[in-house]
């Protein structure tokens, strides 16, 4: 409880039990006393909770399945609707986890959540609510007590307790015990022993262990920094500091905002720069292949040249233009009077048409048979007369 502090609703007026304080609240009805707490939030280093008042709260468990569980946030408010006298609407419903199957409820007015919004808003930083009873420590089996002046606060399990005035104390212990049955200790603090153990029923006074101390002694023993309970849910939720960051940090924003815009245009410039390389660079590459290759579409211009190229290289795997052209213009050269006039060469069969002009027919026929007989496959298409002279057409492929 060191690094807690506690607010409460005494009287009608908020007061605070700082961390390491006496075992008094301090009313924040003065100057000191504010300036103090909202010293205390600004520090951000203790905890503070606001007790809501038990007596304006009902806590209760429920067993639930896992699905139920899924959709309890919508379903609670008509699952304990014969259970209240308020109407639906008018109430507010917090949930926790207990155990896997169990679930803790606490419930209380908007009317009360709105009365106590405003006794807070000094203090904008208190954002864990936790009911009053839940604040007392407990374990398994036992009863926690505090007797005050007028009233008196009872935490009888892990979401179990009340406040009540000291003359309605009896019959509300009574009502817990046939509820929850006789605990194994009632753990009591007060001033007087006497008038304080008094108030129990005849079946807790042999269970009774009275100590001298108040709320504030009972607090010292708790552990407030892990709720049972959280009362800001669903639309009092904590909402963020948007406002407060804005103000805070806007200057940085507006600085970032503008060197990403900037940052975004240059690299749109870029892009745009790139591009048109891109657009000139394709260009100059088809200006380029259209220089070696005028005829024909254009689909990859590079990968369309890196064939022709690998066509004319000529392998020892492969015989291509340069390799047939030498086996052809070596039986050409032997033959004088005979010479090459045109040539079409075809990649794909690996075959050229060329035209000869030789002296006569018996010529033509000569370098044909030559042909063959240096390995490829030599067809006469056609011939005719030319002059004095003769032309003939002649396909000339590989020999498979």
């Amino acid at each position: 409880m060191q690094a807690t502090a506690v607010i409460r609703v005494l009287q009608g007026k908020l007061a605070w039990y700082p961390p390491g304080s006496s075992d008094e609240p301090q009313w924040l009805d003065n100057d000191l006393s504010r300036e103090k707490l909202r010293a205390t939030l600004a520090q951000r280093k203790v905890t503070v909770c606001f007790a809501v008042p038990g007596a304006d709260v009902r806590l209760l468990s429920m067993t639930l399945g896992a699905d139920e569980k899924k959709h309890i946030g919508k379903s609670l408010p008509f699952m304990l609707e014969e259970q209240v006298a308020q109407e639906i609407e008018d109430l507010h419903f917090a949930t926790g986890a207990l155990q896997q199957d169990s679930l803790a409820v606490g419930l209380c007015s908007h009317q009360a959540m709105q009365q106590w919004q405003a006794l807070l808003a000094e203090f904008p930083g208190v954002t864990l609510w936790q009911p009053e009873p839940l604040l007392l420590p407990w374990q398994a089996g036992e009863w926690c007590l505090v007797v005050e002046q007028h009233s008196a606060i009872v935490r009888s399990g892990a979401c179990a307790g009340f406040a009540v005035e000291l003359d309605l104390l009896p019959a509300m212990l009574a009502a817990a015990l046939v509820e929850t049955g006789k605990p194994s200790a009632v753990i009591v603090y007060g001033n007087n022993q006497e008038s304080d153990t008094a108030l129990l029923p005849e079946e807790l006074q042999d269970v009774v262990q009275w100590r001298a101390g108040n709320f504030f002694s009972a607090l010292m023993l708790s552990n407030v920094t892990t709720p049972a309970l959280a009362m800001l849910q669903g639309s009092y939720a904590p909402r963020l500091p948007l406002g407060r960051w804005w103000g805070t940090w806007r200057k940085v924003a507006i600085l970032f905002a503008v060197a990403f815009a900037l940052q975004l245009m240059a690299t749109y410039a870029d892009y745009r720069n790139l591009k048109n390389e891109n657009l000139a660079l394709r260009s100059a590459v088809q200006e380029s292949y259209r220089k070696a290759y005028p005829k024909g579409a254009i689909v990859d211009p590079e990968k369309q040249l890196q064939r022709q190229l690998a066509s004319l290289r000529g392998s020892a795997q492969s015989s291509g233009f340069v390799s047939l052209l030498d086996r052809v213009g070596t039986v050409i050269a032997a033959k004088p009077g005979t010479s090459i006039a045109s040539i079409n060469y075809n990649d794909k069969g690996d075959e050229m048409r060329m035209n000869i002009v030789a002296t006569d027919f018996e010529a033509v026929e000569q370098v044909r048979a030559a042909i063959n007989q240096a390995g490829l496959d030599a067809v006469m298409e056609s011939s005719s007369s030319q002059g004095d002279r003769v032309r003939a057409r002649l396909r000339v492929g590989v020999r498979s």
